[in-house]
C-alpha cells in the first residue's frame, strides 16, 4: 500500500538515503522538537501532551543509547551513554514535576550534542563524495 502523502515518501526516501551520521542528526532534531511541543504546551497545562512528547523524547534518547557500539567506541561510547542516560532522568523528573527549566536545560545540551554530530556528518558526507570521485577516475578532452 502506498502513502498518498508526499511529504512521507519524501521522509522515507530521506531516512534510507542518509549516512549513519545525518541519521544520528535526525534522532537529535526529533528528540529536540518533541521537547520544544512538550514546553509549548505546559503553560496552557495540557499535560497529556507533555507526557506524550516528553516520552517520544526518551525513547529516541534510548535509541541513540542502544546505538552506541561500546567496543569499538570506547571511552566516547561510555560518554554518550551516561549523558544520555541522565537525558532520560532528567526528563522522568520534568514529567513528573512538569518543570520546564529541566526540559529547557536538556533541550541545550542535545542541540549542543546534534551540532557536533552535523560537524561528523558533513565530514563523513564529504569524505564520501571524494572517495566516489577518486572510484570514478578522471576525464579531459583537449581540443
Amino acid at each position: 500500500m502506498t502513502d498518498p502523502n508526499p511529504y512521507n515518501k519524501y521522509k522515507q526516501t530521506q531516512i534510507e538515503t542518509a549516512n549513519q551520521g545525518k541519521l544520528i542528526v535526525m534522532l537529535y532534531d526529533g528528540a529536540i522538537k518533541f521537547l520544544n511541543i512538550a514546553l509549548d504546551n505546559m503553560t496552557p497545562r495540557k499535560y497529556d501532551i507533555v507526557n506524550n512528547n516528553i516520552i517520544k523524547a526518551q525513547d529516541i534518547i534510548t535509541e541513540l543509547s542502544l546505538s552506541l557500539n561500546m567496543d569499538a567506541g570506547g571511552e566516547i561510547s561510555q560518554n554518550l551513554f551516561n549523558l544520555y542516560m541522565y537525558f532520560k532522568k532528567r526528563l522522568l523528573e520534568a514529567n513528573v514535576n512538569k518543570d520546564p527549566e529541566i526540559i529547557k536545560h536538556t533541550i541545550d545540551l542535545l542541540k549542543n550534542l546534534r551540532d557536533a554530530w552535523e560537524q561528523v556528518s558533513a565530514t563523513e558526507t564529504k569524505n564520501d563524495n571524494a572517495a566516489n570521485m577518486a572510484s570514478k577516475g578522471s576525464f579531459s578532452i583537449e581540443g
